[in-house]
């Protein structure tokens, strides 16, 4: 496995990071897991070569951090790096930060925490997170030993991540990235901006949920054509490998086998490794998934608010996202938010004020009863 070394650390890690959210299948960060195979496997994976441990204040109903402790215990904390987040929403002042901090290395069993992050701000959070001394209360933690790198995660606009990768001397930034989301969050522009400050990056959503570890037909015969046969996950992981700015790709895995094959993947991935053939294929890889686009909303939402309680851009997202990765109804998150929420496009009766507002000039009412139709279907 390939190990990566940054100026700003102080130790290489291991390009495979495990993530720790989604132990026993869970979908997100709120359910819990079997503690005695989540602890197999994560010192399955330290046993293979991986180093670095990503979890969070809140993942597996604030079990996570327990769990990854339990595990590191007989000399396996001294194997690796731990990653783990502060709740930023839960923070008011400078004892709420001091009282999470205490409490999160309790449950990792460990005096200091590696690469300590602030939890998915943008840029109105960083500024008020700083109005209460965050960036001071990181440095002063640093300097007592209790965590090592100062660090945050990002989901926000392109813009936000700007201004806050440059507003303060981070050790290292977390972004989602994958062959799909180049343009999308901090996207590729994100890291490149890190790569020539000297930040470096680990990577989440590689698979984008595992949505690109199922490839639908035309991407797959793309797959299949290709004189080097590889499988959809080892190609999602191989382009971002091939990124010099990345550190870490971090992986969530439910089965020891997910493990034993990431762990095989990684065996073979390095950085500047794709040729031009390789890189078109994935260019042609993305042109096919775009293909499957249902319509084509931006998410501008200048059709909202929609007089009737219909969230038609999230239904329109749902519907291009269900097309692309193939994803029955029951495993699509907006969708069953929308029910969950009354705000499906049953409810339309099609005054067209949406219609008038959209700059795309989309017959929105007609598209809204064919997404809705598509997505009950699936």
């Amino acid at each position: 496995m390939e190990y990566r070394k940054f100026d700003k650390l102080h130790e290489a890690s291991s390009l495979f990071g495990l993530g720790c959210m989604r132990f026993n299948g869970a979908p997100s960060g709120d359910s819990k897991c079997d503690e005695e195979k989540a602890i197999k496997l994560i010192r399955q994976a330290i046993d293979g070569g991986v180093t670095y441990m990503d979890t969070a204040y809140v993942y597996l109903d604030r079990t996570s951090e327990i769990v990854l402790g339990k595990a590191l215990q007989d000399g396996y904390r001294d194997k690796v790096t731990i990653a783990t987040k502060m709740p930023v929403w839960a923070v008011k002042n400078w004892d709420d930060m001091e009282n999470l901090l205490n409490e999160e290395l309790e449950k990792l069993q460990t005096d200091h925490i590696d690469f300590y992050l602030m939890h998915g701000i943008n840029k109105e959070g960083w500024l008020k997170f700083k109005e209460i001394g965050a960036d001071k209360f990181f440095e002063e933690k640093q300097k007592e030993g209790k965590i090592r790198y100062k660090c945050f995660s990002f989901h926000g606009a392109y813009e936000d991540f700007e201004y806050i990768i440059k507003d303060y001397d981070w050790d290292m930034v977390q972004i989602q990235l994958n062959y799909m989301d180049i343009e999308n969050q901090a996207g590729m522009k994100g890291l490149k901006l890190a790569g020539e400050l000297g930040i470096p990056v680990v990577i989440m959503e590689g698979l984008l949920g595992g949505k690109l570890a199922r490839a639908p037909k035309e991407v797959q015969e793309l797959y299949d054509n290709f004189p080097v046969k590889r499988t959809p996950v080892e190609w999602a992981f191989r382009w971002l490998g091939n990124l010099p700015e990345i550190l870490t790709i971090l992986s969530g895995c439910n089965e020891a086998e997910q493990v034993e094959q990431n762990i095989k993947i990684f065996e073979s991935i390095s950085a500047n490794a794709m040729d031009d053939a390789e890189l078109e294929l994935i260019d042609k890889v993305r042109e096919a998934y775009k293909s499957r686009t249902k319509i084509q909303c931006t998410g501008c939402r200048y059709c909202m608010p929609c007089p009737c309680g219909v969230d038609i851009p999230r239904v329109f997202s749902a519907w291009n996202e269900a097309s692309l990765y193939d994803i029955p109804s029951n495993e699509n998150w907006n969708y069953n938010e929308l029910k969950r929420l009354g705000q499906t496009p049953d409810k339309c009766v099609k005054c067209g004020k949406c219609v008038k507002a959209c700059p795309q000039g989309l017959d929105i009412p007609t598209a809204l009863q064919e997404a809705w139709a598509d997505l009950s279907a699936r």
